[in-house]
């Protein structure tokens, strides 16, 4: 279908959402998630189709992970369409509600954002996450997967197609763009009389892109560099499990931890320890200078010493960058020098520091003794997420079903004229 009629048909879509009772669109969701799991292998092998195309074309396997749908996974995402029903619909809900002097009264009440552009990469369960929570929301979408994820997608979108068609609503409210045509991008942002709303997901290169052509309002998120600071007052024994989750739970996460900051009064105490946990969980570290002696000393794998750009590097694999600082202050001038915008975090027994790196953070999401890997919908107990935001405006964080609404002014009286 030619842009501009997809558009169309998702402005249309969009106004038939924005009056659709929660009741249908909960059961559109229930006849997404049984289609899932009546699909499943027909998914799952369209998304082996894909891994083999990704491992024939050398991709590298914090991709291919990204990629990979397995049958826990697909369970994963029924679950998180599930979750979606059983929360809230936020649309119709009132933000205020006030009665002026006048004798009106004024409130401000949630409504659908209208149509939304999500243009992302190598996710096949973004198709699902997106679908969930812009249907639950009242709003209509036009998605833009990547060639790699080609035949997942295709599939993905046969499951939500056949869901709609079930309950009767339109096709249009869920629309994808199958052509690897990447002018097709370009198209999409700048359908600014059709689409209300861009949210990339993908790299800095496909953020910087949209910022730049888009004439629509883009979300920006869903990478940064992530940060864990060890203070002086940390548990240290305690502190390994936290670091290793963050790490290498699942490495090519966004919310995976990228930099270590060790309190310099701890770092021979700790260095030691937090090689041997690397080593055996097959991490390399990255040491700026005051770390790589101490970390050379204890035997660290794979072990090198930071260059210029290694802070400024999302690794989204299994390598780590260690760095001393002097205190919590000189951790949160790190984080303020090295894009600090996404998940971090702080390791300590001090109130006043936990405090201090709480209110100094400029990150979406700030952690005190937890693991950065709690970033996220499902976690969040939003049931899933459209993105992960990590600008200042409108929404911050995991998006779920509130930051897909916006609002209306509704004044109610009795014949009311403006003197």
């Amino acid at each position: 279908m030619e842009l501009v009629s997809m558009g169309q048909a998702a402005r249309d879509a969009a106004f038939t959402l924005a009056v659709a009772p929660t009741a249908l669109k909960n059961q559109a969701l229930a006849a997404m998630a049984d289609e899932l799991e009546a699909q499943a292998e027909r998914v799952l092998a369209a998304n082996a189709l894909d891994i083999k195309a990704a491992r024939d074309t050398g991709m590298n396997e914090a991709l291919q992970d990204r990629l990979l749908l397995n049958p826990a996974r697909l369970a994963g995402i029924v679950a998180d369409v599930r979750k979606v029903i059983s929360l809230d619909d936020p649309v119709g809900s009132e933000l205020e509600s006030r009665v002026l002097d006048n004798g009106m009264r004024l409130s401000r009440r949630r409504v659908p954002i209208g149509v939304i552009g999500v243009i992302y990469e190598a996710r096949p369960n973004v198709t699902i996450d997106i679908a969930a929570l812009c249907l639950k929301t009242g709003n209509a979408s036009i998605l833009r997967g990547g060639r790699e994820t080609f035949h997942s997608n295709m599939a993905l979108v046969a499951v939500i197609q056949a869901a709609l068609a079930k309950v009767g609503l339109p096709a249009a409210a869920v629309q994808y763009i199958e052509s690897p045509d990447r002018a097709l991008v370009g198209q999409l942002l700048t359908l600014d009389q059709y689409v209300d709303m861009i949210i990339p997901r993908g790299g800095a290169n496909l953020h910087k892109l949209c910022k730049e052509q888009s004439t629509i309002p883009v979300i920006i998120g869903g990478f940064g560099v992530s940060h864990l600071f060890v203070d002086e007052s940390a548990d240290l024994v305690r502190a390994l499990d936290v670091i290793d989750n963050a790490k290498v739970q699942r490495p090519s996460a966004c919310n995976a931890l990228d930099t270590l900051l060790v309190h310099e009064a701890v770092a021979e105490r700790f260095l030691p320890a937090l090689a041997a946990r690397m080593n055996a969980r097959g991490v390399s570290l990255v040491a700026a200078a005051k770390a790589y002696g101490p970390l050379a000393a204890a035997g660290a794998d794979g072990l090198r010493e930071a260059g210029p750009e290694d802070f400024d590097t999302e690794w989204l694999s299994l390598t780590l960058g260690v760095r001393l600082v002097a205190d919590v202050e000189a951790a949160l001038a790190h984080l303020r020098a090295h894009n600090a915008c996404h998940s971090d975090a702080i390791l300590t027994n001090s109130l006043v520091n936990a405090e201090r790196f709480i209110n100094g953070a400029g990150s979406a999401a700030v952690y005190v003794n937890a693991s950065t890997r709690f970033t996220d919908g499902a976690q969040f107990g939003l049931g899933a997420e459209v993105a992960v935001s990590t600008q200042k405006l409108h929404a911050r964080g995991p998006m779920g079903l509130t930051e897909l609404t916006s609002y209306k002014w509704v004044g109610q009286a009795d014949y009311l004229c403006r003197p």
